[in-house]
């Protein structure tokens, strides 16, 4: 009887098969995407059957081809017969456009300290998180990590020095805390840049 990971271990098998001719490391970034997306949706779906996780990623053939004409090596001008050539799923958002929302909405708060800088801030954090957690260019835990960083932390931050009072109200003090979330937010930034699926 075949276990799960046979089912897994065939399907990738299948399609290094059907993508014999991409590179050598096209196919093995192919291969680990695959493999990495499984292993996210199976996370996501414990009760989901292995099967019905691979049927919704398609027909090996259907990746391969799709991949060879992403890389230019299957683009003959002629359809392969049999094969859906449709475009890979992409996001509809650039990912930079979630990672300057959520970078971007301190600074707006702190140059408009004023009720429409701290409205629009907050908006921004919030538009930014739901763009990322929707994204399709970063995994589960990849996106749960950028939001706790850019804004649960930094709003529990926020909120906690405001409501005890011991938090910095002006000078340098508050500039620092400032400074420090805002390098927080840069730094999480360039992380999720750098790890995004292209």
């Amino acid at each position: 009887m075949k276990t799960s990971a046979d089912a897994v271990r065939d399907y990738l098998s299948a399609v290094e098969r059907e993508a014999s001719a991409l590179p050598a490391d096209r196919r093995q970034e192919l291969l680990a995407d695959l493999a990495e997306h499984i292993e996210v949706t199976c996370a996501e779906r414990p009760d989901a059957p292995v099967g019905e996780v691979l049927a919704g990623l398609g027909d090996p053939r259907t990746i391969a081809a799709t991949a060879l004409a992403e890389a230019g090596s299957g683009s003959t001008g002629m359809p392969v017969k049999g094969v859906d050539t449709a475009p890979v799923r992409r996001g509809k958002v650039h990912p930079l456009v979630p990672l300057l929302m959520l970078t971007l909405s301190l600074p707006f708060m702190m140059v408009f300290p004023d009720l429409p800088g701290p409205a629009f801030g907050v908006l921004f954090r919030i538009v930014g998180a739901v763009l990322l957690c929707t994204s399709v260019h970063w995994t589960a835990v990849q996106k749960t990590t950028g939001v706790l960083l850019t804004t649960i932390l930094p709003s529990a931050v926020f909120a906690t020095a405001n409501l005890s009072g011991n938090g910095p109200a002006t000078g340098t003090p508050a500039l620092l805390a400032n400074l420090a979330v805002f390098a927080l937010l840069v730094a999480t930034a360039a992380w999720l840049w750098r790890a995004r699926r292209v």
